[in-house]
């Protein structure tokens, strides 16, 4: 059966959320594995399926890739060994498109994340590499009337917010004073669209995701530039 042109995600799969949050163990998860594969990884992974061809035509060298594991699909196992939470699962669904030539999830991307008390669509660089941010601050310098068009265009500001930690101060070799200075102190790169909880559930949430990261565009635009790889 072909999959359908629009996805959501389905009642089931946020009440399976739900209960993870409650019962957030080995011996529960295990239980209930079949329920997690059919309510929520097999949900995610069509979704996936079906923002292969919107993307493609959107922004080409990024990747829509439904496979269990090693795709766009993050793993709801935690890595535990350096955290003081322990718990084994997330409790989230969390869906990264990266560029073609991503090494990780610092690189390029757009981001879906849904859970039962937040759901939100990200597009940027996370806490990018210290070459690659370098080259961002860089292009902010050399092109601000560039980097104040992107902030400025109606689509993105309509849509989407800037997050992400900042310097305390201006980063070294960049002037305290500028009238960018506040974008240039940025570790990430990143913005993101709120969505209320219950907007993943259904068909039109794909359609929104499409709509949001088409209103990255120029954002998108100007951070492969600034890193040197294709938009």
């Amino acid at each position: 059966m072909a999959t359908p042109r629009y996805v959501g995600f389905e009642k089931a799969s946020i009440e399976f959320l739900e209960q993870l949050a409650v019962n957030n163990n080995r011996e529960w998860f295990k239980e209930n594995k079949t329920r997690y594969e059919e309510q929520v990884l097999d949900v995610a992974l069509r979704f996936i399926q079906s923002m292969q061809d919107p993307l493609a035509q959107l922004a080409p060298h990024f990747t829509a890739i439904p496979q269990r594991m090693g795709g766009s699909l993050m793993r709801i196992y935690r890595d535990t060994r350096f955290s003081k939470n322990k718990l084994p699962y997330k409790t989230n669904i969390g869906i990264q498109f990266r560029h073609e030539q991503a090494r990780d999830v610092h690189s390029p991307g757009y981001y879906v994340h849904v859970d039962p008390e937040q759901v939100f669509v990200g597009v940027g660089m996370w806490r990018p590499e210290s070459d690659a941010l370098l080259a961002i601050r860089q292009r902010i310098v050399a092109r601000p009337s560039e980097w104040k068009s992107v902030l400025g265009d109606p689509k993105f500001r309509r849509h989407f917010e800037l997050g992400g930690e900042s310097l305390s101060r201006a980063p070294r070799g960049f002037d305290k004073d500028h009238e960018l200075i506040e974008d240039i102190r940025r570790k990430s790169f990143i913005a993101v669209r709120n969505l209320d909880a219950g907007d993943s559930i259904g068909p039109r949430f794909q359609r929104t995701v499409e709509a949001t990261f088409h209103a990255a565009t120029p954002f998108m635009k100007f951070l492969c530039k600034a890193v040197g790889v294709p938009f």
